[in-house]
């Protein structure tokens, strides 16, 4: 199963980071441009361990939808989504925050596998892989934006 994993460092405190990553809100901001909508579990504010979100969004010319589940939660060090339902044959994302002084460094490990076999696997390694990657750079981007500037209330202050 391929593994992508991704260290951003974030000035900015743990329990910041931690919470912007479990915003359903932020989330959705920073995937405005696949159009991503909510449209069932969790439509707003923090997920909890056992919280489901059901997203939908245009990805590789395709309006497509998947369900996580929250199934580990260590407040503020660490919390794991996986998918319930979805076009990846499985999916795990870890996400890891530990304090580096008056900073966080936030560490993504995001395990996905592609259905149909020896076909899935080939797009994985030819395309499925960079394209995940680049989704999870542009989220971690708006997160360390909004961790580092005042903006961070809006998605923590409901």
């Amino acid at each position: 199963m391929p593994l992508i994993y991704l260290e951003t460092f974030i000035e900015a405190p743990q329990e910041v980071v931690f919470n912007l990553s479990r915003s359903v809100d932020l989330h959705k901001s920073s995937m405005k441009h696949h159009r991503e909508e909510i449209i069932d579990g969790i439509s707003a504010g923090l997920m909890e361990k056992g919280n489901t979100v059901t997203w939908q969004a245009r990805h590789l010319f395709k309006n497509r939808k998947l369900k996580v589940i929250l199934t580990e939660l260590k407040m503020p060090h660490f919390f794991v989504d996986e998918m319930v339902k979805g076009d990846f044959k499985k999916m795990r994302h870890e996400h890891y925050f530990t304090k580096k002084d008056n900073a966080t460094l936030m560490i993504d490990k995001f395990y996905f596998e592609a259905p149909f076999g020896i076909l899935g696997k080939i797009v994985e390694l030819m395309f499925l892989e960079n394209y995940v990657t680049r989704l999870l750079r542009r989220r971690n981007k708006e997160i360390k934006h909004m961790a580092e500037s005042d903006q961070w209330k809006q998605f923590l202050n409901r």
